[in-house]
């Protein structure tokens, strides 16, 4: 995938995000929502570590923006991540009519990595988003930053054992 240059610094973001949550003792995701004249609008990064599993950052921006923004405001938008959204967060996006997703690593990078760190399978299949919202835009991998996502999420899985 080709990223526009106005888009790397949103991404780069993301990876910031992530690693704010590994350093918080979380798993290094982030998120970005900018609005559709590029305006960042809202981020956050994982807080599953409080014991919510649900606290994913794609899933507070897409809360953020049905409570915040009009549907065509939503439709307008972009969210930029880490890594691409998992069911529940590819869901919660479309429920709420936010328009792309451009995300760093793909469900797939990430499946292979955790297999070969020996991180056991989650308890939710790993979609990619296409599947669960087949009318969003979706774009990614960025292998600008790939192996910057890739080795937060070995620091995190090697801090476990």
């Amino acid at each position: 995938m080709v990223v526009k240059d106005t888009e790397l610094p949103h991404l780069r973001r993301c990876v910031e995000l992530a690693a704010e949550a590994l350093e918080a003792g979380d798993e290094p995701f982030g998120s970005v929502l900018v609005g559709g004249d590029g305006t960042v609008l809202a981020e956050d990064r994982n807080r599953v570590a409080s014991g919510d599993r649900t606290r994913h950052p794609e899933f507070e921006l897409a809360r953020w923006s049905a409570a915040r923004l009009t549907p065509e405001a939503r439709t307008a938008a972009t969210v930029y991540t880490s890594g691409e959204h998992c069911p529940m967060c590819a869901a919660a996006h479309a429920w709420v009519g936010l328009g792309r997703i451009v995300y760093v690593a793909s469900s797939e990078q990430l499946g292979a990595w955790l297999t070969e760190l020996g991180v056991p399978e989650p308890p939710v299949r790993p979609l990619p988003v296409r599947e669960v919202a087949p009318g969003v835009a979706v774009e990614g991998p960025v292998p600008q930053l790939t192996e910057e996502i890739r080795a937060l999420h070995r620091r995190f899985h090697a801090g476990r054992d």
